[in-house]
C-alpha cells in the first residue's frame, strides 16, 4: 500500500529528537555535552508542541479528517504521537536521573534538597530566599472572587494547597468532617536562577547547587500567613504558539504580527506538566481550569523543564567537563586581504561556517558600508543575533549616505518580536525596509553590494544557505559563496527589485527561485538522471539538506530509484522517504547526523553525464520551502569551489562516528563500524580548517620574507 512508502513527518521528526536524546546518553560524550544535548530535546519538544502538536489539534477541533500520506487521519497521529511523546519525556528523565546525576556526581557535582544542606547552606538558602525571592514573588489566590490567572507558557509554577488556621472560621466550621482547603499558584520567575550555587569551603570542596523551587517550597509558610501549607507540587504548561495571521485582511503586516505575538501568551494549553508528588485533587483542578484533557497531561519524576541545563552546562566551572568550545578561523581566502573586493573579483569564493568564520561575511557588510565607492547594499534578514554586528554595518551604511534596502521577514516563527525591533531601528536610521509578503515567507540568504569603479558599476553578491546571525552561525553548519560575476549580480538585483516591487519575473540566468522555478529545475534534474541510466549512463543523485518531507519529490526520487538511479540522501531531521524498500527505493540510502554543530547546509549534487552540477540552496526539500517561501537555489561553477563542495559531500557520506543510517524499517541504526575508518566529519572539517589558517600564515610569512 502506498502508505507503506511514507513516514509521517511528526512520527519522523519525534525519530530526530530520539537521535539528539541517544546523545545525551551517550558515554563516549563529555558529561556536560550529554546534558546539554538534555537540554535540545527538551528545547526541541516544547517547541514540536506549540507547533505541530497544535496544528494537529487544531485540525482535529475544525473536524478535518482527511489522511495524511501514511494513512492516518489527525486524531490517529495524535493518539499516536502522544504514546511516543510519554515514552520519549521519560526517557529523558531515566537519562538524567539513572546516567547523568550519577555521572555528574563521580565528578563531585551535586544537586541537593533543602533537608540535605549543611547548617552554612541553610543560612545561605533562608537568606536567599528573604533578599532575593522574597520581593519577587507573587502568589495568586484561587477562589470564587478571584478566578484562575493566566499560566504563562512554558514557565514552571507552583500549585499550593492550604488550610486556614483562623480561629474564628475553624470555629464556624466546628459541624464541617475536614477543615476547607484552599488553593493557590507561584510563579517561579524567569529572573532569577533556577539552578542555585551553595558556597564553597574551599576549592577542594564538592559543587553543590540546589534548585530555587526547593528554596522556595520551604519557604512558603511565610507567603500564606494565617495559613499551614498542607501540599506544595510543580506544575507547567504548553501553548498553541502557531501565530494564526490572516494576511489577506491585513492592513498593516506589522500591527498585525504585533497583535499575534500578544495573543500567543493565550494560545489553548495543549499540554500540562505536572510532577509525580501533585495531590489528585490538585490535578483534577489544574486540568479543570486549564480545559485540557487527561491524555495531555504528563506526570514526571524530577524538576520540570530540563531547558534549564542549557544554562547549567555552561558555567565556567565546568570547562574541563565537555569539548572545547571550538574557536571558527578565518578563512585562507580572505586571511589578512586588505581589499575584500579584490579578492571576490579575482574568483568565486566559498565560506564553509563554523568552521570558517562568519565574520567574513559581517566584514563584507562592514567594509561596504565604509567604502565610498559602494552606492547601494541589499539584504535579507529572516533570524538574526540580539545584538547583530550586521544591523550595526547596515545602518552604519545609511548614515553614510548608501542606498540600503533590507527585507527583514517579520513571519520567522518565535523570531517574531525581535525582528520587529530590527526593523524598526533600521527605519529610523534611513534604511529602506521591507516587511515581507503576503502569503510567502522571504527565506532566502542574499546580500548585494554594488559599487562604482574604474570600468563602470559591478555587484557583488553573497549567497547562503543560512542565516546572517553570528551567534548561530558558530553552532550551524552552513556555506555562503562570495561572486561578482555579473550573471548572479543581474539575478539577484532582479530578485530584490520583485521583492520589493510589483514583478513576476522568471527569466533567470542562474537563480532558481521558489515558489516559482525552483521546483521545475528539481524535477528536471531528477529527470535527466533517470534519462541518462536508460541511456546506459550512471545516473547518481547527493543531497544534503534539514528535511525531506515533500510528496512530490520523494516520488520523484522513488521513479529514480526505480530507474537505476544512484541516491545518497543527507537528512539531518525529518524524512518521509524510507530507503531499501525493494522494487522501490533500493537504491536510495539516507544518513542522518547529530553532532556538535547542528548540520544546516543544503547542497544539491547531480552527476549529469560527469559535468557534476552542484548547487547550494536556502531550501529544503519540503512543501513549504517549495511552494511557500521565497527561497534561491544557486550553481556553484568555480571547478575548484565545486571540488571543494564534492570533498565536503564525500566526508559527511563517510562519517562513521556520529553518523545514523535509516533502514527499509524506517528505524535508525548506528553505523556499522566494523572495517571502516572511524570518522567524524564535523571533527574533520575542524581539523582541515586549522591546517588550511597554518597554511594561510605559512605563505603570508614567506612571501614577507
Amino acid at each position: 500500500m502506498k502508505e507503506n512508502l511514507y513516514i509521517n513527518r511528526e512520527r519522523s521528526w519525534l525519530d530526530f529528537n530520539y537521535r539528539v536524546l541517544e546523545e545525551a546518553y551517550d558515554k563516549t560524550n563529555m558529561i556536560m555535552d550529554r546534558l546539554k544535548f538534555l537540554a535540545i530535546t527538551a528545547s526541541n519538544l516544547d517547541e514540536f508542541f506549540m507547533v505541530r502538536i497544535a496544528g494537529l489539534m487544531d485540525q482535529v477541533n475544525v473536524g478535518y479528517n482527511k489522511k495524511g500520506l501514511d494513512g492516518k487521519t489527525p486524531t490517529e497521529q495524535l493518539a499516536e504521537i502522544n504514546t511516543i511523546t510519554q515514552e520519549m519525556m521519560k526517557r529523558q528523565y531515566n537519562c538524567l536521573l539513572k546516567s547523568l546525576v550519577p555521572e555528574l556526581n563521580q565528578n563531585h557535582i551535586f544537586f541537593v534538597e533543602y533537608d540535605e544542606l549543611t547548617p552554612e547552606e541553610r543560612e545561605y538558602a533562608d537568606d536567599y530566599f528573604l533578599e532575593t525571592c522574597y520581593p519577587v514573588l507573587t502568589p495568586q489566590a484561587i477562589d470564587n472572587s478571584r478566578p484562575f490567572p493566566l499560566v504563562k507558557n512554558n514557565q514552571v509554577y507552583l500549585c499550593v494547597q492550604l488550610l486556614d488556621t483562623q480561629e474564628d472560621k475553624k470555629k464556624k466550621k466546628k459541624d464541617s468532617k475536614e477543615d476547607e482547603e484552599y488553593m493557590a499558584i507561584l510563579e517561579i520567575p524567569k529572573v532569577l536562577d533556577r539552578i542555585i550555587a551553595l558556597p564553597r569551603a574551599d576549592r577542594e570542596a564538592p559543587f553543590r547547587y540546589i534548585f530555587i523551587e526547593n528554596i522556595i517550597i520551604h519557604h512558603a509558610g511565610q507567603l500564606f500567613t494565617g495559613y499551614d501549607v498542607k501540599h506544595v507540587s510543580e506544575f507547567r504548561i504548553t501553548r498553541n504558539g502557531d501565530l494564526a495571521i490572516d494576511e489577506d485582511e491585513a492592513e498593516d503586516l506589522l500591527i498585525e504580527i504585533e497583535k499575534s505575538i500578544q495573543q500567543r501568551k493565550w494560545g489553548a494549553c495543549i499540554k500540562l506538566e505536572i510532577t509525580k508528588a501533585m495531590s489528585k485533587k490538585a490535578k483534577r483542578k489544574l486540568i479543570e481550569e486549564l480545559e485540557i484533557s487527561e491524555a495531555d497531561v504528563y506526570e514526571l519524576k524530577g524538576q520540570l523543564d530540563l531547558t534549564c541545563f542549557m544554562k547549567f552546562q555552561g558555567r565556567p566551572e565546568f570547562d574541563e567537563l565537555r569539548e572545547p568550545i571550538y574557536k571558527p578561523l578565518p578563512s585562507r581566502d580572505f586571511y589578512e586581504q586588505e581589499d575584500i573586493f579584490e579578492v571576490i573579483r579575482e574568483k568565486d569564493r566559498l565560506l564553509h561556517h563554523p568552521y570558517q568564520s562568519f565574520d567574513t561575511v559581517v566584514d563584507f557588510v562592514r567594509k561596504a558600508a565604509a567604502d565610498p565607492d559602494v552606492l547601494a547594499i541589499k539584504q535579507t534578514l529572516y533570524r538574526v543575533s540580539g545584538d547583530s554586528p550586521i544591523i550595526a554595518a547596515l545602518i552604519e551604511a545609511a548614515q553614510n549616505g548608501k542606498q540600503v534596502t533590507v527585507l527583514v521577514e517579520l513571519k520567522a516563527r518565535f523570531d517574531e518580536a525581535n525582528n520587529i525591533v530590527w526593523a524598526k531601528k533600521l527605519e529610523r536610521a534611513g534604511c529602506h525596509v521591507i516587511y515581507g509578503l503576503v502569503g510567502l515567507k522571504i527565506h532566502c540568504k542574499m546580500i548585494l553590494v554594488v559599487r562604482k569603479e574604474e570600468d563602470g558599476i559591478r555587484r557583488y553578491v553573497h549567497l547562503g544557505t543560512g542565516n546572517y546571525n553570528d551567534v548561530t552561525a558558530r553552532l550551524y553548519t552552513d556555506i555562503g559563496m562570495f561572486t561578482a560575476k555579473e550573471s548572479y549580480g543581474s539575478d539577484v538585483s532582479t530578485l530584490f527589485n520583485v521583492l520589493s516591487g510589483y514583478s513576476h519575473y522568471t527569466l533567470w540566468k542562474k537563480l532558481e527561485v521558489a515558489p516559482t522555478t525552483m521546483r521545475e529545475a528539481f524535477n528536471r534534474h531528477i529527470d535527466r538522471e533517470i534519462e541518462n541510466v536508460k541511456l546506459g549512463v550512471r545516473g547518481r543523485i547527493i543531497a544534503k539538506m534539514n528535511s525531506l518531507i515533500d510528496d512530490q519529490i520523494v516520488e520523484k526520487l522513488y521513479e529514480a530509484s526505480q530507474a537505476g538511479v544512484e541516491i545518497r540522501l543527507v537528512v539531518r531531521g525529518m524524512c518521509s522517504l524510507i530507503p531499501g524498500i525493494p522494487g522501490v527505493s533500493e537504491n536510495i540510502t539516507v544518513h542522518s547526523i547529530v553532532g556538535t554543530f547542528l548540520e544546516h547546509s543544503r547542497i544539491y549534487y547531480f552527476y549529469n553525464q560527469g559535468k557534476e552540477d552542484i548547487y547550494l540552496s536556502s531550501a529544503d526539500w519540503m512543501q513549504r520551502n517549495l511552494n511557500r517561501r521565497i527561497e534561491t537555489l544557486f550553481p556553484v561553477e568555480d571547478p575548484d569551489l565545486k571540488a571543494e563542495l564534492k570533498h565536503i559531500l564525500d566526508i559527511t557520506l563517510r562519517d562513521t562516528i556520529k553518523t545514523r543510517v535509516m533502514t527499509e524499517t524506517g528505524e535508525y541504526i548506528r553505523v556499522d563500524k566494523r572495517g571502516k575508518e572511524l570518522l567524524s566529519c564535523q571533527q574533520y572539517f575542524c581539523e582541515e580548517a586549522e591546517q588550511q589558517f597554518e597554511e594561510a600564515k605559512r605563505r603570508l610569512r614567506l612571501k614577507a620574507e
